[in-house]
């Protein structure tokens, strides 16, 4: 899988992004596939997306992503012809924090060798047993 696709952020790299920021929570592979398919199917080709256009469940899912530090909120403000201010919010793709996030090992390939436990094989036997 490229990394970075001409600097689009594809299904495929905002899952492996969020694989790599939830490996403590354990989630599976395919559940970061879904919920990168469900975010990315917002953005679209686009960097930023309105807030307005989310259903309370999916910004949830965006809330989870933004302290996952993978997206984040903006706002602009406009002065109306009435004088009113009228406010509008934005999530946007943290790109260079998701393509960061590619470049390193997953947790498959942190996982520890046996030679991180060699320290095991100098204790001495008698050590392991117990005495009653």
């Amino acid at each position: 899988m490229d990394n970075m696709n001409n600097g689009m952020i594809t299904i495929g790299v905002l899952a492996k992004a969020i694989q790599n920021c939830v490996d403590k929570k354990g989630l599976e592979h395919d559940e970061t596939v879904r919920m990168a398919e469900h975010v990315m199917n917002f953005f679209g080709f686009n960097e930023r997306i309105l807030d307005n256009i989310l259903e309370p469940e999916d910004r949830d899912a965006f809330y989870t992503l933004e302290e996952y530090g993978l997206l984040v909120t903006e706002r602009e403000e406009t002065t109306l012809y009435d004088g009113r201010e009228w406010r509008v919010h934005y999530w946007k793709l943290k790109k260079d924090v998701i393509i960061n996030l590619t470049n390193h090992d997953g947790p498959e390939k942190r996982k520890r060798r046996t030679e991180d436990y060699s320290f095991y094989d100098e204790i001495p036997e008698d050590v392991w047993k117990r005495e009653q």
